[in-house]
């Protein structure tokens, strides 16, 4: 079974928006919560390797 990333960070986005106190703990799990989003978002956009096509040399009269 594959993960919903895109879900995940929705579910993650509104936890964040709920945490709105200014306590410590509140701020200390935003932060946490932030740190999921970027990992997630981190491994979902991974570019893969590309193959590089060479471009013909152009010669020079």
């Amino acid at each position: 079974m594959a993960s919903d990333f895109p879900t995940a960070r929705l579910h993650l986005a509104s936890a964040y928006d709920h945490l709105r106190g200014n306590d410590h703990l509140s701020t200390e799990v935003r932060y946490a919560i932030d740190l999921l989003i970027e990992a997630i978002a981190t491994k979902e956009f991974v570019h893969k390797s590309a193959e590089i096509l060479p471009f013909k040399q152009r010669t020079r009269p």
